[in-house]
């Protein structure tokens, strides 16, 4: 498996893509006017202590307060501090919070108390004395390695925090983790001063700008090359690269191409099909992704794809193959929350086993955390992803000002009959001479025709007539009866 970071730049964004065997797994946005707050620093202030929901919110500078929840203000051990919100926090009281997750629609950044700092091999937690080491890091002998080493820190270190260990630390050697952590501790320093010198809310330290924390936490053994289309870019990320990670051997390349690098790779063109309900399998299939605010439904059909032996053996193959491009569509669309997959219809159990190692090979691939269930007596994969920014989708588009967001129109014979209602309850409630309809072309054409024997047995019943007049800018939905 070989993998290239491609990183476009162009002010006020920047876009990272990870392309795996030449397709695209992964696209990350950022802009200057709506960059992630996850793992950014504040100082906060509790502005609302909510006992119901065991839960306060926090003026962190922002026009939306952010939330905490009890269980988020941690002790020592990293264990809520308590059950009950009323006992750890009161209103007014200035506490320092890091975001764990960006604001998602309407809801505000999700907060904590039990600070986080990550570098290339390492996660430090000042607010926790305990060690821990990456579940992706499956041999022993390197994991009880990771742990001496960095209990041993822990133990002999002038001041209280623990470490994590990162999947990219395997095999990394004793002296670079010990200078990871020394960096880690005296940026928590730094942090500890300003937060002290702190006068008002507002942010404490940020995170890394996004290309730099694409090479923090994106590079690893399996990446082949990153390629930059911006040269300043590029100069400050081999600068970072020598500083903070000397190790990394992957060539950090300047794209002087005159095609534009994502048109290079098909990523504009994945991009674009990332945004649309129905992905096309090649066999035939497809499926269909439904994103609502509380969770995402992924429908599975065989569309044209009819098989060469028997029904089963169609739908093993189709339900096959739609596990391993949900998997890419969750991560390119950055799909997180409650997931649930409607595969086919399978008889045979060994084939829904075969179905779900298949999903759980092609999720371990994935950056974010994942958890499935097994398939349910209705046929359905429950699953859950981790999610800390906004999808693809949030990002890039805005619901539709026209339906509002439903993906539905009403037909403009369900508004030609709303008009006629309307034109019934006008005439009763007011004395007028003349009713003028205001609607839009589509509407008026069929005022004018299918519908024009109703219209005029409307205006006989009325006693009154109708004008109509087409208005170019409403939608097919919306209308008005002036009175005249």
């Amino acid at each position: 498996m070989s993998e290239e970071i491609l990183v476009n730049v162009m002010p006020p964004e920047t876009r990272v893509a990870v392309v795996e065997n030449g397709a695209v797994q992964e696209v990350i946005i950022e802009r200057t006017d709506h960059c992630g707050l996850v793992g950014n620093i504040y100082q906060g202030c509790i502005c609302r202590v909510l006992p119901g929901m065991q839960a306060a919110f926090v003026d962190i500078g922002f026009e939306r307060a952010a939330f905490l929840h009890t269980s988020d203000i941690v002790d020592a051990e990293g264990a809520p501090r308590s059950e009950h919100i009323h006992e750890v926090v009161s209103e007014g009281d200035e506490i320092m919070v890091q975001v764990v997750k960006d604001p998602l629609g309407t809801k505000g950044a999700r907060l904590t108390t039990n600070i986080s700092i990550p570098s290339r091999y390492l996660v430090f937690m000042p607010t926790v004395g305990t060690t821990g080491i990456s579940q992706r890091i499956e041999d022993e002998e390197e994991r009880k390695r990771l742990r001496d080493i960095l209990q041993g820190r822990v133990a002999s270190g002038p001041r209280k925090g623990g470490f994590i260990a990162r999947t990219a630390a395997e095999g990394v050697t004793e002296e670079a983790l010990i200078r990871d952590m020394d960096f880690l501790v005296k940026l928590w320093q730094g942090i500890e001063e300003r937060y002290r010198s702190c006068t008002d809310i507002g942010q404490v330290h940020d995170d890394l700008p996004l290309v730099l924390r694409a090479l923090r936490d994106l590079v690893g053994p399996e990446v082949e090359r990153v390629r930059i289309d911006s040269r300043s870019t590029v100069e400050r990320a081999r600068t970072f690269a020598a500083k903070y990670i000397p190790d990394i051997a992957v060539p950090i390349e300047h794209y002087r191409g005159e095609r534009p690098l994502f048109d290079l790779y098909g990523v504009e063109d994945e991009i674009q099909k990332a945004l649309q309900r129905k992905v096309q399998l090649k066999s035939g299939g497809y499926l269909i992704l439904d994103q609502t605010e509380a969770m995402t439904t992924v429908d599975v059909n065989t569309g044209a794809f009819v098989g060469h032996r028997t029904l089963e053996e169609t739908i093993f193959k189709t339900n096959l193959e739609a596990a391993q491009a949900i998997c890419r569509q969750l991560r390119l669309r950055n799909l997180g929350g409650i997931i649930i997959i409607d595969f086919i219809d399978m008889c045979d159990d060994e084939h829904k086993r075969q179905v779900l190692r298949a999903l759980e090979k092609c999720l371990a691939k994935d950056h974010a955390k994942t958890h499935i269930t097994e398939v349910s007596a209705l046929g359905l994969v429950e699953m859950t992803r981790k999610r800390t920014r906004e999808s693809l989708g949030h990002i890039l588009c805005e619901p539709c000002t026209c339906c509002g967001g439903r993906g539905t129109l009403k037909t403009a014979e369900t508004t030609c009959y709303e008009i006629f209602r309307e034109i019934l309850r006008q005439t009763r409630q007011f004395e007028v001479e003349t009713l003028l309809v205001l609607a839009s072309q589509e509407v008026i054409d069929r005022l004018l025709d299918e519908e024009s024997g109703y219209l005029a047995e409307l205006q006989a019943f009325t006693g009154k007539p109708v004008r109509l007049q087409v208005e170019a800018l409403y939608t097919q939905e919306q209308y008005d009866v002036v009175l005249i």
